[in-house]
């Protein structure tokens, strides 16, 4: 819940009229399925990259209707384990609709948000907060073409330098991720035309779509690990994680390793560590 801002889901006011399909039952699936997902992969001593993509999830008949499972919408509230056919563009926790869900707005996607959920929840490299005399993104919009796409609306924030240092590393990574809508049913096309999911970060580096994006993600699997880790440690201790964790947080890592990067051996070294064997108990 902390570390996937599902609890944020709960407080998400999607707008009905837009997105019929969300309600109460669905929201409850899509926080089930990353709890099952997650659960499985602990159980089952899974690699933690499994986190980022994976070849199954967990569904149950509204979730399956979604993510256009057709074989699988009538199969009521209960939940399966499914496997992914090849190609899919789910698999992992990025294409979960809970994640999609709680980083878009009530009444369309945000490429921002999701890219700094990417950078903030899976990469650990959050941007720095905006300055406080940035400009209202307005003005800078007021320059666009008339019904500017996605795309030409983001591209306000590069007008401005002091905005355009986050946002060339925030934005690509969030239109990797526009086929899915609001509420994470895929989809071609919206209001504006055919969906452009093609990025490019500050190094050069190029993806186009979920897949690609989440391959690039997966080469960083260092910096992930040591965020995932991170994370679990600041559950762990009831505390935010200082600098002097760090030889804590890359010992853990380094012996996980050689299990196989698996989330039972992340664990595993938290609770031997002597970060976790000294702190003082925490009431929750």
């Amino acid at each position: 819940g902390q570390w996937l801002h599902l609890r944020n889901l709960e407080r998400l006011q999607i707008d009905r009229g837009r997105f019929p399909a969300y309600g109460p039952e669905l929201r409850a699936a899509m926080i089930a399925e990353a709890v099952l997902f997650f659960g499985d992969v602990v159980r089952q001593g899974r690699s933690a990259l499994t986190l980022i993509d994976s070849d199954h999830t967990f569904v149950n008949g509204p979730l399956a209707t979604l993510y256009g499972f057709a074989d699988l919408a009538g199969i009521g509230p209960e939940f399966r384990r499914v496997e992914l056919p090849e190609g899919s563009p789910r698999g992992g926790v990025l294409t979960m609709g809970a994640v999609l869900a709680v980083t878009s707005n009530p009444t369309r996607t945000s490429p921002v948000k999701r890219g700094l959920w990417v950078l903030d929840q899976i990469l650990g490299t959050p941007p720095p907060p905006p300055p406080p005399e940035t400009p209202p993104l307005e003005q800078a919009q007021a320059a666009l073409p008339e019904n500017p796409t996605p795309r030409d609306l983001l591209s306000a924030h590069l007008i401005d330098p002091n905005c355009a240092v986050c946002h060339v590393r925030m934005d690509p990574i969030g239109l990797a991720l526009e086929n899915f809508d609001a509420i994470g049913a895929w989809r071609d096309a919206d209001e504006s035309g055919p969906i452009d999911a093609s990025g490019v970060l500050p190094e050069g580096v190029r993806f186009v779509g979920p897949e690609e994006l989440k391959g690039v993600l997966l080469g960083r699997s260092d910096r992930f690990l040591a965020n995932l880790t991170r994370e679990l440690l600041t559950y762990a201790l009831g505390r935010g994680v200082e600098p002097f964790d760090r030889p804590t947080v890359d010992r853990i890592v380094r012996r996980a390793h050689e299990r196989g990067d698996s989330v039972a051996a992340l664990i595993e070294g938290i609770v031997l560590s002597d970060a976790f064997r000294t702190c003082r108990g925490v009431r929750r």
